[in-house]
């Protein structure tokens, strides 16, 4: 995410590491047995009210945006990890807090022919 932190933002809040069992995949194996996901997704929100008021009315609960992530990542499955991405931040920008999300969605078991750590994508994505 270190790209996000070169660019215009400022305060946000990170969840790495999200790790949800799901069933997307091109191939039909990868539907019928599931396989490990895992998510990082970081929101540019303004901060300095909720620091200010010590108040969690005033953030993002990120312990509701990882259950929120996860039951999105977790439902309806697509073939690509680009679509679970998008699902992702349009989870991420319901939250009215919220201005701009990148998310990466890494496929660790993704099936591959050669030796590989990570298969991973990411987006940004705004409000319009």
């Amino acid at each position: 995410m270190t790209e996000l932190r070169n660019r215009r933002w400022g305060d946000r809040i990170t969840l790495t590491g999200l790790r949800v069992r799901a069933h997307h995949g091109v191939f039909d194996f990868e539907r019928a047995d599931g396989q490990e996901f895992v998510i990082d997704v970081s929101v540019a929100v303004d901060l300095s009210a909720a620091a200010a008021d010590d108040r969690l009315d005033r953030t993002v609960h990120y312990g509701e945006l990882a259950e929120a992530v996860v039951a999105a990542v977790e439902r309806d499955p697509v073939d690509l990890i680009e679509t679970v991405a998008e699902r992702v931040a349009s989870v991420a920008l319901g939250y009215a807090a919220v201005d701009e999300v990148e998310v990466t969605v890494h496929k660790p078991q993704a099936p591959i022919s050669v030796p590989f750590a990570d298969v991973a994508v990411t987006i940004v994505r705004g409000r319009a």
